[in-house]
């Protein structure tokens, strides 16, 4: 019979023990990175405090119903400006969603390591980290410069590129998440690709791929240096009509923050206050919509 080897009994207590200088060096980075957490947390905080104090102190049904007031008028509110924004949002997610949409869907179904998708990815990443204001310059002298005026189709149009690369990156993390099963089980049935992708793996990724869409919405809500180069800013109404300078939050805040007027600085705070809840409350729908497919 062949010797079997018995193991030490006394190897796994050694196992088990730990160095005390190992354990001195857990503490030690343990307390450091509960100390930069409360670091961290201690300024949020602060931060969000602040705005929650100054900007509710100012917020009232006016800043809802009349227009920004001009320079040394004591009354007035900011509803033309969230008009403006809500409409500059809407063409940049008009716009960005179905090219996001249809080339992450390409780069996960159809080029995936082709160079045309490497050459995509490598763009659509340098645009993930471009600069928001060389955007806006770079619509400034396609779309503004040449007409000679600011509009509101420029600043849509370069919201519309900095929400692209967000709803591209997330429809193709999606969709690569999606089991090649189903797709094989959709082609088995004779269903054309096209037809796979629209009724089968756009429906398994909906949730991941609306997601993006909400995030892009988020990350475009507050963005101040595009419109400063491409819709400006005015105190009326823009009426349906989008050529000329466009009222919105983010630039009536960057503008109102610096005037030497109370209640202009007022109407500051109270806006920023309103894009930081707008932007909350789109990650929350964001989570919620993640969590609702998880369950499912």
């Amino acid at each position: 019979m062949p010797d079997v080897a018995v193991p030490n009994a006394a190897a796994p207590a050694e196992w088990g023990r730990v160095r005390p200088g190992r354990r001195a060096a857990d503490r030690v980075l343990r307390a450091f990175s509960v100390c930069v957490s409360a670091i961290g947390v201690l300024a949020l905080g602060s931060i969000l405090g602040m705005l929650l104090f100054r900007g509710l102190s100012a917020l009232g049904p006016g800043v809802f119903t009349t227009v920004t007031p001009g320079p040394g008028s004591q009354d007035g509110g900011l509803a033309n400006a969230i008009a403006g924004s809500l409409v500059l949002t809407a063409i940049g997610i008009a716009v960005a969603t179905p090219i996001g949409l249809l080339a992450g869907t390409y780069l996960a179904e159809y080029g995936r390591g082709s160079r045309l998708a490497v050459s995509i990815r490598f763009v659509n990443d340098v645009l993930l980290s471009a600069p928001s204001i060389l955007i806006g310059l770079f619509v400034y002298t396609l779309m503004v410069a040449p007409f000679g005026t600011y509009s509101g189709w420029a600043g849509g149009a370069a919201l519309a590129i900095i929400a692209i690369p967000v709803i591209v990156r997330t429809t193709e993390d999606m969709l690569s998440l999606v089991p090649a099963t189903l797709r094989e089980a959709g082609a088995a049935l004779g269903a054309p690709p096209s037809r796979v992708i629209t009724l089968v793996t756009w429906r398994a990724a909906r949730a991941g791929i609306v997601t993006g869409i909400v995030l892009a919405t988020a990350r475009i809500a507050g963005e101040t240096a595009p419109l400063l180069f491409t819709a400006l800013n005015n105190n009326f109404w823009f009426a349906g009509n989008l050529v000329g300078g466009v009222s919105n939050l983010p630039v009536t805040i960057y503008q109102f923050a610096l005037s030497p007027y109370g209640n202009w600085q007022e109407l500051a705070w109270a806006g920023a206050l309103l894009i930081t809840a707008a932007v909350l409350i789109l990650s929350v729908v964001a989570r919620h919509v993640i969590r609702k497919d998880a369950v499912r």
